[in-house]
């Protein structure tokens, strides 16, 4: 089994003034790991997976991919990482296919790339349609299918699932445990079925920081519960 730390994080913080979004957070994630962000709304998940990505300067502290602090090394963490970001920005008045040719552009990529990332996330069919045509749950996966398109060892998806139906959901969830077996694979999600279904790893967020960080039968082990959702409410002492 491949135990190679491809992310390190290490005493991070992040303030709004006077408010701390993220408090002396630390952990390590490996090749294989499918690790769930997992909190209430305003827990800090996403001002996480946003510092990972590059997209937030830490407060103070350091995030480590492959060895390298993305600090010191922004570029080489960003061909590293594939981000698939809350609510999937997107650029609407170009065609599915243009906009995975300039993101693929971007990386250096081409055409076979792009071929690649459409048939893995399922979405052939709306190539050549304008992204603002789209339904919600298709600019999410064209979102995911840009995440995918380097092949990146650390995949970040913020609620990858949002506005897909239950069968997209599912084709969504499988490729994930398909993909985790060469990558580290990191879900934001206040979904509890989606983290008990698809993740090895549970990292409970709340109000900034780690409460747990276990996998499911130690999580449950560990607060003496019978089910995530009574693991949640005792960890974080409300509903998710």
């Amino acid at each position: 089994m491949n135990t190679q730390t491809t992310l390190r994080i290490s005493n991070l913080y992040k303030n709004y003034g006077d408010i701390q979004a993220s408090k002396n957070l630390n952990f390590e994630a490996h090749i294989g790991d499918i690790v769930a962000l997992l909190g209430p709304n305003g827990a800090g998940k996403s001002t996480l997976m946003n510092m990972i990505a590059g997209y937030l300067a830490p407060t103070s502290g350091t995030i480590e991919v492959l060895g390298k602090n993305i600090a010191q090394y922004p570029l080489f963490a960003k061909e590293n990482i594939g981000f698939l970001p809350e609510g999937s920005p997107l650029y609407a008045d170009l065609s599915v296919k243009r906009f995975l040719l300039y993101t693929a552009q971007i990386r250096g990529l081409g055409k076979n790339e792009v071929t690649k990332a459409a048939q893995v996330a399922n979405i052939e069919n709306v190539l050549s349609q304008k992204i603002d045509t789209l339904s919600k749950g298709y600019q999410r996966r064209v979102g995911f299918a840009q995440s995918i398109i380097s092949n990146p060892p650390i995949l970040l998806l913020d609620e990858p699932t949002d506005g897909l139906d239950p069968n997209q959901k599912d084709y969504i969830r499988s490729l994930i445990k398909n993909m985790s077996e060469n990558k580290t694979i990191i879900i934001s999600t206040h979904l509890l079925e989606e983290a008990e279904s698809v993740c090895n790893r549970i990292i409970l967020i709340d109000k900034g920081q780690i409460k747990a960080d276990a996998d499911l039968p130690n999580l449950l082990k560990k607060t003496g519960c019978k089910n995530i959702n009574e693991a949640f409410r005792a960890l974080t002492k409300e509903d998710i």
